[in-house]
This record gives C-alpha cells, structure tokens and sequence, in this order.
C-alpha cells in the first residue's frame, strides 16, 4: 500500500504533501528533522491521507494535490 498525505505547519501556514509505504515511519522522520524540506517546520500536522494500491496511482494523486497548493 501506498499513502498519500500532507502535513500543515500552523506557524509559516505551509502544506507539504508527500508519499510514502510506511505513514508512521515517515511522520516519524519528519518529526526528527530528517526531512529536507519539513525540518524547519516547528508545528506540523497531519492533515490530510489516503491509500492507494499501487504507486501509479498513489502518484497521480499526489501530484494533484501538489497543484492544487
């Protein structure tokens, strides 16, 4: 399985959205810092996920939800 997600940081009100096989892992991560791009977040959550089958498909949503941020 595939998951789709995005976090929301409260303080600089900004969305990260990203993909993963293991949500817990990787919100773990984010949370130690180990992400290039989230760790300068101080406040996140998550806000949004969903499951997908495959990576295809996980993909495809991922990306749309990159656009429409």
């Amino acid at each position: 399985m595939i998951t789709v997600y995005a976090l929301y940081d409260r303080i600089s009100e900004q969305i990260y959205v990203g993909m993963t096989n293991d949500l817990e892992r990787r919100i773990s991560e984010h949370k130690r810092g180990q992400s290039f791009y989230t760790k300068r977040f101080k406040d996140f959550h998550l806000i949004y996920s969903e499951e997908f089958a495959n990576y295809v498909d996980g993909r495809k949503k991922e990306k749309s939800l990159k656009n429409a941020s």
